[in-house]
């Protein structure tokens, strides 16, 4: 995932800015493409939170799991107060960074919401994680650790 967001700063809920390399480091990340003007992103959004904070807040140890916010939100006051309102406390990619958009064509964006699960060079699980969690729960982040192990053997 280092990779994906190489020389890029994210932030968290309370506007510090984040390394990367440090936060998102040994975990599977979830590229959350969302926008607080779209009613399936506001329906979605609650879900991942209990699915996030499950994982990661009340499981001992924490799940090696990070939330990767990018909005697509029509401002930054827009993007700050959906992200606050109603995220967890996951990261967010900066509204002005304009490497947004060349996330949403590395990993075919063109409708939101979309959960795209990666292993941390960016690689691919799934990008049917917004169904995946709605269908299995937190069950399918067991079988996403599998697919990144499987994909961590073989690198080779």
């Amino acid at each position: 995932m280092v990779e994906v967001f190489a020389g890029r700063t994210l932030v968290n809920k309370e506007g510090d800015l984040v390394d990367p390399e440090e936060a998102l480091r040994n975990k599977v990340v979830g590229l959350y493409f969302s926008a607080g003007w779209c009613p399936p992103c506001r329906d979605f959004t609650p879900l991942l939170c209990d699915f996030y904070t499950e994982l990661v807040e009340e499981t001992e140890p924490p799940a090696q799991l990070e939330i990767v916010f990018i909005s697509s939100d029509k401002s930054t006051e827009d993007m700050v107060e959906y992200y606050h309102d109603m995220h967890g406390d996951w990261l967010a990619l900066p509204w002005t960074d304009p490497y947004k958009h060349e996330l949403k064509k590395r990993y075919n964006i063109t409708a939101v919401p979309k959960l795209v699960i990666v292993k941390e060079n960016g690689q691919v699980i799934t990008d049917k994680g917004r169904k995946q969690i709605r269908d299995q729960g937190l069950a399918c982040f067991r079988s996403w650790l599998e697919v990144a192990e499987i994909f961590q053997n073989f690198k080779g």
